[in-house]
């Protein structure tokens, strides 16, 4: 084969059962990084089986034209997979959802009081209890309820290659725009270490244990910090989906 013939055979794109072979572990390791994240009732070989139907609606739907790469592309399905069947289960106990809204609540009313960021124990006596159950309310929320990036309120796939959508309208991405603008407002203004766990969380994608590992503190307590992190962003972002709605 000549070198112009290579070259056209490597830049044609890949079939769909060719994608899915080449990326099925990308599936392993979007699943085992959930896991630390969710109780024991959840099993991995769920999390893997739903993504694994993610991952070949991915390479069924992929449009390489649009510029994102597949594995961009299919982490987004893959994960949103998994997160639908986590979701269809409805195995969180409406306990762990309430706390949740009482606790993005009580964030909201002490930072508006205070003009300041809440700290835990500003927290812990707006909702009434002790420090101690402040913080195994916000274990049972980080293990009970998925709380992130994508449960702030837009959607989870900015990629869309969908032929019956405009994939890049004007308006969403204003609306993208507008709300990546606001988030990373509101991160500024969380505590450095809150700041730092979502960064080694969702940037550097570091498990809970490694980030303990990395700033001394139980995995436990990482929990903590992430579970608060993200119920007051949740909170800091209330402003942005009033404006927008």
């Amino acid at each position: 084969m000549n070198t112009k013939a290579k070259a056209k055979a490597y830049s044609q794109p890949l079939d769909g059962a060719a994608l899915v072979e080449k990326h099925a572990s990308l599936v392993k390791r979007i699943a085992h990084h959930l896991m630390v994240r969710l109780p024991a009732s959840v099993l991995v070989d769920d999390l893997i089986q739903a993504g694994m139907i993610g991952l070949l609606e991915a390479a069924k739907n992929f449009d390489g034209s649009k510029g994102a790469s597949f594995e961009t592309f299919a982490g987004i399905r893959i994960r949103g997979s998994m997160l639908d069947d986590i979701r269809k289960g409805d195995w969180t106990p409406r306990s762990v959802h309430k706390n949740s809204r009482a606790i993005t609540e009580a964030i909201s009313i002490v930072e508006k009081e205070t003009g300041a960021d809440a700290h835990d124990t500003d927290v812990a006596e707006q909702l009434g209890v002790d420090i101690k159950q402040y913080h195994q309310m916000l274990n049972e929320v980080n293990a009970g309820k998925l709380v992130g990036i994508e449960d702030l309120g837009v959607a989870e796939d900015v990629i869309t290659t969908d032929k019956n959508k405009s994939a890049d309208t004007p308006y969403d991405e204003l609306v993208q725009g507008s709300f990546q603008k606001a988030l990373a407002k509101a991160i500024t203004t969380l505590p450095e270490r809150e700041a730092i766990v979502l960064s080694l969380y969702y940037d550097e994608d570091l498990n809970l244990r490694e980030i303990g590992e990395v700033l001394s503190v139980s995995e436990s307590r990482v929990s903590q910090i992430h579970s608060q992190a993200m119920l007051k962003l949740k909170s800091k972002l209330r402003s942005w989906h009033a404006e927008e709605a």
